[in-house]
């Protein structure tokens, strides 16, 4: 009777425990789903987007940071996952009904699990408060999207930011790694940090080098390298323009961490339906743990 006793109070402790730990837990992810291009024939967007909210879904998302998102696609995946509201901006007006339409860095979050604090958004250039601003030798606007959350189910406070690199200027590229890690800093402070996004750019390039730099006191980590479970999917996030799930060192799209968040896992995830993929970027998936 007292070893059952005994048991049945173990197993008390225990279960709850890890019931914890899995409802701490959330899935962070980035995509960059391609703007509605007609000229990309059977890929263009109306044949695409099933295959783009299917993978959302899957994958049970709860934080998604979008990339070439035309204010038409964020409507469309608004309607296809009505679990989620997001925050963001056009990034030639600075507005969220752009005319002409064009490309927001949008963060998606769950309702049920997150609250928005502050939202805002900020250029990729020498003046980061002035919209439509293509900065350095960049050939188009870039932004960031950030989000202050709180976490419904812990109460926890942390950032989220959301950016798209340019994809010819090399000096606005390096340019823009060492602004983000400055507005991060000045913005986030010592509060738990996401950053995802299309980079343009190589583990070994050097945008990447400065945002992970070891020796740089606000350097943020690449998740890939702390996921306590192995990496899962292929290496490369560039497909090639739909040929080649994940070319192999085309690792371009990112998640990454700073102060105080665990990664339990990390993926490139591949999914194709008969060789058909959802966009010409595979999405990159972790889940994490804000401590």
């Amino acid at each position: 009777m007292i070893r059952t006793l005994l048991l049945f109070m173990f197993a008390s402790l225990w279960i709850p425990q890890g019931l914890s730990a899995q409802s701490e837990a959330f899935q962070v992810m980035t995509f960059n789903i391609r703007l509605p291009n007609p000229d990309d024939g059977f890929n263009y967007w109306p044949n695409r987007k099933e295959l783009v909210l299917s993978m959302i879904r899957y994958h049970e998302a709860d934080l998604l940071g979008v990339q070439e998102a035309f204010r038409s696609q964020l409507d469309e995946l608004s309607k296809g996952l009505p679990e989620f509201d997001w925050v963001g901006v056009c990034r030639t007006d600075g507005t969220a009904h752009p005319s002409p339409d064009n490309e927001f860095s949008a963060i998606f979050y769950r309702k049920s699990r997150f609250e928005v604090l502050l939202s805002g958004t900020f250029w990729l250039s020498e003046h980061p408060d002035k919209a439509g601003i293509a900065g350095w030798d960049a050939a188009l606007p870039r932004i960031v999207t950030w989000a202050k959350f709180k976490d419904k189910a812990t109460g926890k406070v942390f950032f989220h930011f959301n950016t798209h690199f340019d994809h010819i200027g090399k000096v606005a590229r390096a340019s823009s790694a060492h602004l983000v890690l400055s507005k991060i800093k000045e913005m986030g402070g010592t509060l738990p940090v996401l950053l995802t996004g299309d980079f343009n750019a190589q583990p070994t390039e050097e945008p990447i080098l400065i945002l992970t730099d070891p020796q740089h006191p606000d350097r943020v980590i690449d998740a890939i390298t702390r996921s306590q479970l192995p990496h899962h999917g292929p290496t490369g996030t560039w497909t090639n323009a739909f040929l080649f799930p994940g070319m192999p060192g085309q690792r371009i799209d990112y998640v990454f961490i700073k102060n105080g968040i665990q990664v339990l896992k990390h993926a490139i995830l591949s999914d194709s339906w008969s060789g058909r993929l959802p966009s010409d970027h595979l999405p990159v998936l972790a889940r994490v743990i804000v401590e």
